[in-house]
């Protein structure tokens, strides 16, 4: 698959506490990782230290399949950084992962930017590697299903 993004923007990556390195670390093996917390089995997104519904510490990262339902959208019109100058419209998603206890994560959707994106359609994760970036990381899109 080419790029979806343009090069030039900024790398994601796990911040200096290394709570989300998990997440990433999985996406370079093409793994939707997402927290469960142990004490509850509340699932959760995004990353956090303790539980969100127990307060507990006792979370770890469980692997799901990496479909979702979408739940809400944005076309956006206006770039957010430089590097995405001109390559506008494109479709940020939010969605619903019925196999993590339906979490909601944000992602762009693949596709024409001016598509009709109906709530309630199913997507499936898609995985775009930037192996040329230093240090090399993947990213999580979505695309409508079937």
């Amino acid at each position: 698959m080419t790029t979806y993004l343009p090069d030039g923007l900024p790398m994601p990556s796990a911040h200096a506490d290394g709570l989300s390195a998990p997440y990433w670390d999985g996406t370079r093996q093409e793994k939707l990782l997402i927290q469960f917390c142990r004490g509850c089995n509340h699932w959760q997104w995004g990353p956090e230290w303790i539980c969100h519904h127990c307060n507990s510490f006792d979370l770890d990262w469980r692997e799901v399949q990496g479909r979702g339902v979408i739940y809400s959208y944005q076309r956006i019109w206006h770039p957010v950084h430089p590097a995405l100058t001109g390559h506008g419209p494109y479709i940020a998603a939010l969605v619903t992962l019925p196999d993590a206890g339906d979490v909601r994560m944000v992602g762009n959707l693949l596709g024409d930017p001016r598509q009709e994106v109906p709530i309630g359609d199913k997507v499936e994760a898609v995985f775009e590697h930037h192996e040329a970036a230093s240090p090399a990381f993947t990213l999580v899109h979505w695309r409508l299903a079937g």
